[in-house]
C-alpha cells in the first residue's frame, strides 16, 4: 500500500481541544486505523481553535473520511510530498 503524508486543518469552537481525553484519543486512532490512516502530531494556536494536524494514509479521501468518522471538521487537506530540512 502507497502511503502518503497530509496536514490537515481544522476550526474548532473554544472550549472544544479541551475535551480531547486519552480515551478519546484511542477512538480516534482506532477508526483511523479502520482506514489504514495515521494522525502523526497536531500543532495547536494559542486559542486552541485551530489545529493543523500532519497524517499518513493510502489517499486523501480515506483522511477525510476518517475525519468524518470521528466527528472532525476538515477545513482542508494538503499532500505533503516533499520533506526539506534546514541541513
Amino acid at each position: 500500500m502507497n502511503v502518503q503524508r497530509y496536514l490537515i486543518q481544522r476550526t474548532f469552537p473554544a472550549g472544544a481541544l479541551d475535551g480531547v481525553t486519552p480515551e478519546v484519543k484511542k477512538t480516534v486512532n482506532a477508526n483511523n486505523g479502520s482506514l489504514g490512516v495515521t494522525w502523526e502530531h497536531s500543532y495547536v494556536n494559542a486559542e486552541k481553535t485551530r489545529t493543523f494536524c500532519v497524517y499518513t494514509g493510502p489517499s486523501e479521501s480515506a483522511v477525510r473520511e476518517a475525519a468524518a468518522r470521528n466527528g472532525l471538521p476538515v477545513d482542508s487537506v494538503t499532500e505533503i510530498p516533499v520533506t526539506l530540512l534546514p541541513k
